[in-house]
């Protein structure tokens, strides 16, 4: 079993590919693996999960199988590459109910976030397919 998360995050999302690629720079030990949801050859069903539920959230898999998802992607991310320290208090009780709150709100309406903040739409993706 490989000791690595393996993160599933929106190639199509401005933020998401940002985040995706400084964690990689920032991951010397190789503890992360990344797989884009967006690519034509990317099969949700290979991880138990539908089209749907995976556009919903981010999701990892962690080394012994078991799935997370949201802000518990980016804590164990953090984590690994040695920054666990900046989203700590993101598991903290009462801050992680806002946390988790606002990650929904951001993921919901990532990709138009992203288009706004970036300048326009891209490969006609301006809209999550639902």
């Amino acid at each position: 079993m490989s000791d690595t998360l393996r993160i599933l995050y929106d190639g199509d999302c401005p933020f998401c590919k940002r985040e995706a690629a400084w964690l990689q720079r920032l991951d010397k030990k190789k503890k992360l693996e990344f797989k884009d949801i967006a690519r034509p050859d990317f099969n949700p069903s290979d991880y138990g999960l539908t089209h749907e539920r995976v556009q919903t959230s981010i999701h990892g898999i962690l080394p012994d199988g078991s799935m997370i998802h949201g802000v518990a992607v980016f804590r164990s991310a953090y984590k690994a590459i040695g920054l666990g320290w900046l989203l700590a208090p993101t598991g903290w009780p009462g801050l992680r109910k806002v946390s988790d709150a606002a990650y929904t709100f951001f993921a919901k309406n990532r990709i138009r976030l992203g288009n706004l903040f970036s300048g326009g739409c891209r490969g006609g993706t301006c809209e999550i397919k639902r």
